[in-house]
């Protein structure tokens, strides 16, 4: 059962002996900030839930977490899109808040401040921003990563020119569905991960944190979801898991390289050592020189566009390498990220030219713009190559 207040702003939820105070908050707004803080002061509950994972914050109480990390394990372990949207996605709500005059998150600052200062439990409520992000990379083929990726930059580039109507808007989402409203358009999957998924994590974690009363602080957006799961059962563990790899796309990455390999056996035998030589010619110079021209649209060094121009012939091919990761970890090693590198980051990524001055960024840009060259090299490379046989 529930009940709101006249803000549409704070809910009251019931679950056994447990009251719930929900404080739906708009992400970009001081006035939810002051809601928050006033709320938690007047209802003095025993646990305060913020939407928030172990790693955003631990973003809050730790500022330098940028000097962790190691570009050239992200390149290894393949989490080069994720870390890229992700710091895409701070980006833009540091622009947004800016804009406003705003500390990013403040809301959920407030509300751990307010948490400490009346003895409250602070609990974390949402999924790790790694396990979505995961979850909606793997649901994804390439080219929908790559169409996710060119909305998330348009997005990024339009934070500049934002109406005040934009951000009335953006006070009733959270940054995550503001982004994704015209991408869920397409990729109907992205809202069912980023959205309706948290909203069932949202509503188990919250009803099972400890104590009697509890004042969770959410998005706005979620406070639908959250009542409407409140009373249903949900499987946690299922929502933190990380589906496998899909048996088709498994088979289509050994496929579709062995088809092509395939292809040049086939104008060996029917049209001669001539017309054989030449599909892999323009295979290797098709792929090759268009991984080439992402490596150099990254603003790579020499070097790692040479590398990018070697590898893509060879890992287009081969569906456990790409050339991008080749051409990342030549660039990392050619221009090694200083401290100084590091410490820009939360600066340099609130512009374009920031995301391409950083040799962080520009890292992240070279593994992704060489793997989009390649790709292309390859669709087309093989009509070409179709054509050579007749």
């Amino acid at each position: 059962m529930s009940e709101s207040n006249n803000h549409n702003m704070v809910h009251r939820l019931r679950l056994e002996d447990k009251e719930i105070v929900l404080i739906g908050t708009a992400h970009v707004s001081r006035e939810s900030s002051d809601l928050v803080a006033a709320v938690i002061e007047t209802e003095t509950p025993d646990t305060v839930c913020v939407e928030l994972c172990a790693s955003r914050y631990q973003t809050i109480r730790m500022k330098d977490q940028w000097q962790n990390m190691d570009i050239v394990k992200v390149i290894k372990e393949k989490k080069t899109f994720l870390l890229l949207s992700n710091l895409i996605l701070a980006a833009f709500q540091k622009r947004i808040a800016a804009k406003l005059d705003i500390v990013p998150g403040a809301e959920m600052i407030r509300a751990i401040e307010a948490a400490d200062a009346s003895g409250a439990a602070v609990h974390l409520a949402d999924r790790e921003i790694r396990v979505t992000l995961s979850r909606a990379w793997k649901a994804m083929t390439f080219w929908e990563k790559n169409k996710l990726l060119y909305h998330l930059l348009i997005s990024f580039t339009e934070a500049e020119d934002i109406s005040q109507e934009d951000i009335e808007k953006m006070k009733e989402q959270d940054v995550l569905e503001s982004l994704m409203a015209d991408v869920g358009k397409t990729l109907p999957m992205l809202k069912r991960i980023l959205i309706e998924e948290r909203d069932q994590y949202l509503a188990e974690k919250i009803r099972t944190a400890p104590g009697t009363k509890i004042v969770a602080v959410v998005g706005a957006g979620h406070v639908a979801g959250i009542k409407a799961n409140w009373e249903k059962p949900i499987d946690i563990a299922a929502l933190e898991t990380l589906p496998p790899d899909g048996k088709l796309a498994a088979f289509l990455g050994w496929a579709i390289p062995g088809a092509i390999v395939l292809l040049m056996a086939g104008g060996f035998f029917f049209g001669g050592a001539h017309v054989g030589t030449n599909m892999i010619t323009g295979w290797v110079l098709t792929t090759g020189i268009l991984a080439g021209i992402g490596a150099a649209a990254a603003l790579a060094h020499p070097l790692t566009i040479l590398s990018s121009m070697l590898a893509a012939p060879i890992t287009t091919l081969h569906p456990l390498i790409a050339a991008g990761w080749v051409s990342g970890l030549v660039e990392a090693f050619s221009r090694k990220p200083r401290v100084r590198d590091i410490e820009a980051l939360p600066l340099d990524i609130l512009s374009v030219k920031g995301f391409w001055r950083n040799k962080v960024t520009r890292i992240l840009l070279v593994v992704v713009f060489t793997n989009i060259g390649a790709s292309i090299g390859t669709f087309v490379a093989v009509p070409l190559m179709l054509k050579m046989m007749h």
